[in-house]
């Protein structure tokens, strides 16, 4: 093994020139030959550092428009050649291929291509090959070749080598970051192709992510966390910036995201307060801070250290209120300087803002992994409109009941099942979350709505109310309990087949109750 490499030669062939010129003259400074390709070449040269072209070791000129100019003997035998076989060693001295111990490449911009929406044709021509192959080849070889993908490696090569040398702890792990590099990167075409074949669950399947930062520790202190992004580009958590606050953990992203992709749901200012990953309070008003109100006295027990989200810039008189109450997180597509001012004054509180909403689709699909594998499917984007629904009582809902009903449901599919929302003008009332039994999800939501009425000095929340529930109620207690606790109108998928003695119980209570044909089982 070959511990301490002095590169004579590097070849630098770069799409992203961040960090390129200094680099390049940190090399030549260390003795180090530059060889180069095209844009990168002209980029060097410009800068009055020596470099020489691909093509003075190939013999060969860059052709097809680029596409053929490093995938030569002359480039690949002078990166893969072991200096310590002789055999290798003799080839080399018989083709005349010089040894290239350095290889800086980052690859065409394919994931920012496919963002941009550009036309296929387009897309196909920034599928790098050539930067693949050497890169690959020079991790292979990393015995005798350092290989480096990233801007941020620069710095502690250059280091290195004013310290005397690559060691091969360093040219292993840049080895490792490489193939990690080459595989983001087919990752990235794959999908693409997948979404343009309309095979969103391929016979193969490819994630991969960029470290956005390590996190203090996961779900618990006991378990390793790091956030990534992946290559969707989609508006959302991991496109958030944070203004101030305490470093974000595990708990703090996931109910962050749960949040802000709930609020998204509604066209009017909203507010979704969400703990442990599961809604506690959520409403649509005509200003933020009504909304908020609303959202805060459905459960303002467990809305105490709790995540808000808004989906319309978050406004200073929302703010006061907001600091009022002890919150972990607050999130917003943007932040009124006013509010921000107010917010900041608790300096432990994390702000967040993710300028555009999250919006149905463009995304990889929901993962969950099992030991030995991982289930893939869709996002659940679907929502109900009023002409999707299907009267199966004797008495229609009013118009507000309507709203209520669709409001209701919507929120559904953001709670854990079995779930169960009660609501009532724009506003959720009650939430059962994550019971084994649906009526005792039924019969928690109504507890949680009484204790808030007896807080602000009112009936249970939950009287007038309508109430969604996730799933088809598979017996009749369901429904009658919800009926108990003041509900007036239902909304539920149906399906069950006992769906008819559901129907009777309403017709019997005098209950509204429609069917959307639609459930949102959430785990």
């Amino acid at each position: 093994m070959t511990d301490l490499i002095k590169p004579l030669r590097a070849l630098l062939s770069v799409s992203n020139k961040t960090g390129l010129i200094d680099l390049a003259r940190g090399l030549v400074a260390q003795g180090v030959e530059l060889v180069s390709t095209g844009g990168t070449a002209k980029a060097i040269a410009e800068a009055g550092i020596p470099v020489r072209e691909v093509s003075e070791l190939t013999k060969f000129p860059e052709m097809m428009h680029g596409r053929v100019k490093t995938l030569h003997p002359a480039v690949h035998g002078g990166i893969l050649a072991r200096r310590s076989d002789e055999g290798h060693t003799a080839s080399m001295a018989e083709h005349q291929i010089v040894p290239i111990d350095l290889i800086v490449v980052n690859l065409y911009p394919f994931a920012e291509t496919v963002a941009r929406g550009e036309a296929d044709e387009v897309v196909i021509e920034n599928i790098d090959i050539g930067g693949p192959a050497m890169i690959r080849s020079a991790a292979k070889n990393h015995e005798f070749v350092a290989v480096a993908t990233e801007p941020g490696q620069y710095p502690e090569i250059l280091a290195a080598l004013e310290a005397g040398g690559l060691d091969f702890a360093l040219r292993r792990r840049l080895a490792g970051a490489a193939y990690a590099h080459t595989a983001f990167y087919d990752a990235g075409i794959a999908a693409w192709f997948a979404k343009t074949l309309d095979t969103p669950l391929p016979d193969r399947i490819t994630f991969a992510g960029t470290k956005l930062q390590d996190l203090v520790y996961g779900e618990n202190p006991h378990q390793r966390a790091a956030f990534y992004a992946d290559q969707s580009h989609r508006p959302g958590i991991s496109r958030a910036v944070q203004h101030s606050g305490k470093p974000l953990s595990f708990n703090n992203l996931n109910d962050a995201d749960a949040a802000i992709e709930l609020a998204a749901e509604f066209d009017g200012p909203a507010i979704a307060i969400i703990k442990h990953a599961n809604p506690c309070g959520v409403a649509e008003a005509d200003s933020l801070s009504a909304a908020y109100a609303r959202a805060l006295a459905c459960d303002p027990v467990s809305a105490f250290g709790g995540v808000i989200a808004a989906n319309v810039p978050l406004d200073a008189a929302t703010a006061r209120e907001i600091v009022k109450l002890f919150v972990e997180l607050v999130i917003a597509p943007s932040i009124d300087e006013d509010a921000m001012e107010i917010l900041q004054k608790k300096e432990k509180l994390r702000i967040l803002s993710i300028g555009e909403l999250p919006q149905p689709g463009g995304t990889l699909p929901v993962v969950r992994s099992l030991a030995g594998g991982f289930l893939v499917q869709d996002r659940d984007e679907g929502r109900i409109s009023a002409e999707d629904l299907k009267l199966v009582t004797k008495r229609k809902p009013t118009h507000q009941e309507l709203q209520d009903l669709l409001f209701a449901f919507r929120v559904c599919k953001h709670v854990k099942s079995n779930a169960i929302v009660y609501a009532k003008d724009s506003a959720t009332v009650g939430i059962g979350a994550g019971q084994m039994s649906r009526v005792d999800s039924t019969r928690i939501a109504a507890w949680k709505a009484s204790e808030a009425g007896e807080k602000l000095s009112l009936p249970p929340l939950t009287r007038g109310s309508v109430v969604a529930s996730d799933a088809f109620f598979p017996f009749e207690d369901g429904l009658i309990a919800a009926a108990e606790a003041g509900a007036t109108a239902i909304i539920q998928p149906g399906g069950s087949i006992r769906d008819q003695k559901i129907i009777d119980a309403a017709d019997e209570r005098g209950l509204a109750m429609v069917f959307t044909g639609m459930r949102h089982f959430r785990h």
